[in-house]
């Protein structure tokens, strides 16, 4: 790869860890000798301004933090043509780079910016249920219901958890969780679908959470969502039952979760839950979630196993 790098750093990412990891990277990426401008976010609004920048300069976007500051980069990036969005890992979750291959270790991770493989990845786009335009792009798994509720908590969670926090926010949601009713229209007009359900997930890519391969089969390179539905159990088959098959994939298996294949959905509650994806919040139920073919050009491993429908 020729073109100079624009390191966007989310200094608190991880913990603090993205800031940590820095100047290693910066090195990395320095000995392929490559140039590179190094730019902290003061938040995610500033890191779009950031991007926007380093792609009118003809810069390539690196980004230095965890899965908010991808999906929010790759918001941002979609509309611009040429523009192109590379990982290092440095986040708590790191769901993205885990499903890419993406190694932790920043020699390796800037040995996959500087070989310049590139790919279109699809993103999917929450908007509200009756908008005809606009919306916000995300690259993991949008979800809404438990999910909403263990998100909020380990947003909200001390940062020595590190990966744990996830977990940690799942037993703490459960503690206070009941059951609501989800509407799924797919491909609307089309299907309905009425769940007693724990959550409902739109899924662009495989796993969320630190590493839950939540949608196992889906695909970054498909133009389809895959909707993971999980109804109403028992708390205690929750514990016993799904979560620990959730991290292998293997609870989708399971008959109280139920997968579709969508290019778009709505989704409606009968209560108010909050939308969160790649770790953040993204919308208000009701909501209006469709997949984005091709939106935006990644650096990828050349060979990204199983990411991709090629792999």
């Amino acid at each position: 790869m020729s073109a100079p790098v624009c390191l966007i750093v989310n200094p608190a990412a991880g913990g603090g860890r993205a800031g940590r990891l820095a100047p290693a990277v910066e090195r990395a990426l320095r000995g392929h000798d490559l140039g590179v401008r190094r730019a902290d976010t003061r938040d995610l609004t500033h890191a779009r301004e950031l991007a926007r920048e380093a792609a009118a300069r003809g810069e390539t976007i690196v980004a230095l933090g965890g899965d908010g500051l991808i999906g929010v980069l790759a918001d941002t990036l979609r509309d611009i043509p040429g523009a192109v969005l590379g990982v290092v890992p440095g986040g708590r979750g790191n769901d993205l780079a885990r499903v890419l291959g993406i190694p932790d270790d920043p020699e390796a991770a800037a040995a996959i910016v500087a070989a310049g493989h590139t790919q279109p990845v699809d993103l999917g786009l929450v908007a509200g249920q009756d908008a005809a335009g606009g919306g916000q792009a995300f690259v993991g798994i949008a979800s809404a219901g438990f999910d909403s509720d263990a998100n909020r908590i380990a947003n909200e969670a001390p940062s020595w958890l590190g990966g744990l926090v996830y977990l940690y926010g799942a037993f703490r949601a459960l503690v206070a969780w009941r059951p609501a009713r989800f509407e799924i229209e797919l491909d609307p007009p089309g299907e309905h679908h009425v769940f007693s359900a724990f959550s409902v997930g739109a899924a662009n890519s495989k796993a969320y959470g630190g590493g839950m391969h939540a949608a196992p089969d889906a695909m970054l390179d498909d133009g389809m969502l895959d909707v993971v539905v999980l109804k109403s159990i028992g708390k205690l088959a929750f514990v016993t039952r799904i979560l620990p098959k959730v991290f292998k994939g293997t609870h989708v298996r399971d008959p109280a979760v139920k997968v579709f294949r969508a290019r778009e959905i709505m989704l409606s509650a009968d209560r108010p839950f909050t939308m969160y994806a790649d770790g953040d919040p993204i919308g208000e139920l009701p909501v209006r979630v469709r997949a984005l073919s091709g939106a935006v050009t990644m650096l990828t491993p050349a060979q990204a196993g199983s990411a991709f429908s090629g792999g």
